[in-house]
């Protein structure tokens, strides 16, 4: 009869603490999962904007150029295209007298030494004997995250980049004295269609919109600025 008793009375003593205990984690439990929820929806930091931006700047590609080595075709103007003439004065191919509207092209060793140095090039030959090279000219850089403005579930994201050459890429600068050595028209046109840019210039402004997705940002594509 006494050691029933005193079994009771240790059961009534457990009781209380155990339930205590179960109130206790509840508590941190609910504690812990509202953390994560204000966590999940808060602002996006400055260093999650950086990974981002530079995933974006990467998957974007590099800026490049397309030429082929054999006998090519002229332009309109019956002479070799520009960018066949500025990679001459270069160095970098031989081009043969234009006849019948067509030119011979073929690579000089320092030109098969560039070509050698620049990761990325791709060749292959054409169905009319020509060989096509696509060869990289420059990738764009993250320089520095300039801001982040969140607004619920949309942030912009102001950020500054900037082209980073390769050799050829130093070929195709539009400051440099080999494009400036062409006329207006021409340099105009070897921007607009044949890869030569300011790859020297300073680091350029852009923006970006993201949108929350769950725990994680993605870029929302019609509104992302590479330019």
């Amino acid at each position: 009869m006494f050691e029933a008793e005193v079994e009771m009375e240790k059961r009534s003593s457990i009781l209380p603490l155990l339930l205590m205990v179960c109130l206790l984690a509840g508590i941190v439990g609910l504690a812990g999962y509202l953390i994560y929820q204000v966590r999940g929806k808060g602002p996006l930091q400055a260093q999650e904007a950086n990974g981002i931006v530079t995933a974006a700047l990467q998957g974007s590609g590099p800026a490049t150029i397309r030429f082929h080595t054999g006998v090519v075709k002229t332009g309109d103007d019956g002479k070799p295209d520009v960018y066949y003439r500025l990679m001459e004065k270069a160095g970098l191919v031989k081009l043969g007298k234009p006849a019948k509207g067509n030119f011979a092209v073929s690579l000089t060793p320092d030109g098969e030494h560039m070509l050698d140095g620049v990761p990325g090039v791709k060749k292959s030959q054409e169905a009319d004997g020509t060989f096509l090279y696509k060869a990289p000219l420059a990738q764009r850089q993250l320089v520095s995250i300039a801001g982040v403005n969140t607004n619920g579930d949309n942030a912009v994201i102001e950020y500054n980049w900037k082209w980073v050459p390769n050799q050829l890429g130093d070929v195709f600068d539009a400051g440099s004295p080999l494009v400036k050595s062409f006329g207006v028209w021409e340099r105009q046109t070897l921007i607009n269609k044949y890869g030569a840019d300011f790859y020297h210039a300073d680091p350029t402004k852009a923006t970006m919109t993201v949108a929350r997705n769950g725990k994680s940002w993605k870029i929302s594509a019609a509104h992302a600025s590479l330019e």
